[in-house]
C-alpha cells in the first residue's frame, strides 16, 4: 500500500465547502417520502430502556435528534422516546407513581412502547403526498409516525423511516397544527390522574 499525494493551499486562498445537493422545495403535493427520514440513509439514534432521562437527553443533543429508538437487545426496537417525553408530563407522572427522584427516572418510565406508536406502510407512503402525511398526523394526533416496510423474501419486516411534524414544517417553511391526543386507555387514565 502507498499513501495518497497531499498538497497545501497557498495563503489567502478562498475555497468553499461542498454543499449537499439542493432538493426541490417541498409542497403539499410533493411525494410523501420526501418528508421521511430514511433509515437506509441515516443511522437511527438509540438508547436503552435502562438509561436515565438525563443521559437520553445528552444523547439527543450529541446526535442532533429529538427522537431515540429504545433498544434493549439489537436489532429489536421496543419503543421510542422523544424530547417532549423527557420534559413533558410523563416524567412528573412517573415521579409521582414511583416515588423517586428525577435522576432515578429511566427511559422505560416515559417511552412510548412500539405497540402504542402509530405506523404507516412504506409502500402506501410512496403512493401518497405530503398533504396526506399531514392529514394522517392530524388524524392520529401525533408528532411522529413510524414508517414500516413489509417483509420480503430477502428480509423480515423493518422500520424503514420516521416522519416528524418538525421536519415537515422545516421543509414546507410553514407551521402545521398537530395536536397530541391520548390514544390509549392508559394514556387517558394517566392524563386524568395528573
Amino acid at each position: 500500500m502507498q499513501g495518497l499525494v497531499t498538497f497545501r493551499f497557498p495563503p489567502g486562498t478562498c475555497i468553499v465547502q461542498a454543499q449537499p445537493p439542493e432538493r426541490p422545495a417541498v409542497t403539499l403535493l410533493s411525494p410523501g417520502v420526501s418528508v421521511m427520514t430514511d433509515l437506509t440513509e441515516v443511522r437511527a439514534a438509540t438508547t436503552s430502556p435502562r438509561e436515565t432521562l438525563r443521559a437520553a437527553r445528552e444523547t439527543m443533543i450529541h446526535q442532533g435528534v429529538r427522537l431515540l429508538f429504545v433498544v434493549e437487545t439489537m436489532p429489536c426496537v421496543e419503543g421510542v422516546v422523544t424530547a417532549a417525553d423527557l420534559e413533558g408530563e410523563r416524567p412528573m407522572q412517573a415521579l409521582q407513581r414511583r416515588g423517586v427522584t428525577y435522576d432515578e427516572l429511566t427511559v422505560a418510565d416515559v417511552m412510548t412502547p412500539l405497540s402504542e406508536f402509530d405506523a404507516i406502510d412504506y409502500a402506501e407512503l410512496r403512493r401518497s403526498n405530503v398533504g396526506d402525511v399531514i392529514q394522517t398526523l392530524k388524524r392520529v394526533g401525533r408528532r411522529h409516525l413510524l414508517v414500516a416496510e413489509a417483509a420480503t423474501a430477502a428480509a423480515g419486516p423493518r422500520i424503514r423511516g420516521i416522519i416528524s411534524h418538525t421536519q415537515i414544517e422545516r421543509q414546507l417553511g410553514q407551521p402545521i397544527d398537530v395536536l397530541d391526543v391520548a390514544a390509549t386507555f392508559s394514556e387517558i387514565r394517566a392524563s386524568l390522574a395528573a
